[in-house]
């Protein structure tokens, strides 16, 4: 992200510094701003679908888990019921 900023930052300076006439260079540092937001864009969209899977694996792991500490559950209480008894 750090590095994505300064490229934006680093081209709109030389937008900005640039010999053009103000109505181009309106039109430069928009159609780069646009360029800038689909690909921040794209790279948002990744780390969500990444954060999305991971969060799906783990709620997996934990309903897993939770099964596996029922049935050891069970298995305990059935076997304190036949010492009881």
């Amino acid at each position: 992200m750090g590095v994505l900023a300064g490229v934006a930052a680093g081209a709109l300076l030389g937008i900005l510094f640039s010999p053009a006439k103000g109505s181009k260079t309106r039109r430069k540092i928009a159609k780069t701003g646009k360029g800038y937001m689909k690909s921040f864009k794209g790279e948002l969209d990744e780390i969500l679908d990444n954060i999305s899977e991971n969060f799906d694996k783990v709620k997996d792991e934990v309903s897993d888990f939770d099964e596996q500490v029922e049935a050891k559950s069970k298995k305990v209480q059935n076997e304190l019921k036949s010492v009881i008894s």
